[in-house]
């Protein structure tokens, strides 16, 4: 087993859940106009999604790469690829962070779960997501690759989850922060491509 490969992972993931995303700042907003426990209701959805796309990705790529290195290697490509994508979407969108909550009926802590769950399981992008993150990190040749991916996708849910959980904790700070800084939102826009860049390049090398 290669730990320094999880190790890897771990600061990754860390990574991916601080630098500004939709799924971020929308727990953000939450937490800002409703109060925090909406916002940590609205991250328990959002997490419990990932169980969907972790299973769909065991399940999926287990089949087309065992035993088959080049789909592997190719998959891998693919992913970093992806990435560099997201990174350069990122760099041609506005340097600006909307936290201003929409005119909408305010929900209590279930519906905020249940809408943050389909916002995740029904997310396309997710899936890709996964699709180009995780077969980069399969951390052992003889451990199976559904298992692997389940425990990638439990520590990515649980480092994903103590993060998030400290947005919606810190949120007013947070808000006052980006308020009072003129040029954060320029700061959190490179952040992103810094980390799609810097994953990119650790699963092409």
């Amino acid at each position: 087993m290669n730990s320094e490969l999880l190790i890897s992972f771990v600061l990754a993931t860390a990574a991916l859940a601080i630098s500004p995303g939709p799924d971020n700042i929308y727990v953000l907003v939450q937490s800002i106009t409703n109060g925090k426990s909406y916002g940590i209701a609205t991250v328990g959805g959002l997490i419990t999604g990932c169980i969907i796309h972790t299973t769909l990705l065991a399940f999926g790529v287990s089949v087309l790469i065992k035993d088959n290195e080049t789909v592997f290697y190719v998959i891998k490509i693919l992913g970093a690829l992806y990435l560099l994508f997201l990174a350069y979407k990122v760099f041609k969108s506005e340097a600006d962070l909307n936290l201003e909550s929409e005119s909408t009926s305010k929900k209590n802590h279930k519906q905020l779960f249940i809408q943050g769950f389909f916002m995740n399981v029904l997310n396309p992008k997710v899936t890709l997501f996964f699709l180009a993150f995780f077969p980069g990190f399969l951390f052992s040749e003889t451990m199976s690759t559904v298992w692997q991916f389940y425990i990638l996708g439990g520590i990515f849910m649980l480092v994903s989850f103590i993060i998030f959980s400290t947005i919606a904790l810190l949120a007013g700070e947070i808000k006052t922060y980006t308020l009072s800084h003129k040029n954060s939102g320029l700061v959190f826009k490179w952040l992103q491509i810094i980390v799609f860049l810097g994953i990119a390049i650790f699963i092409l090398l």
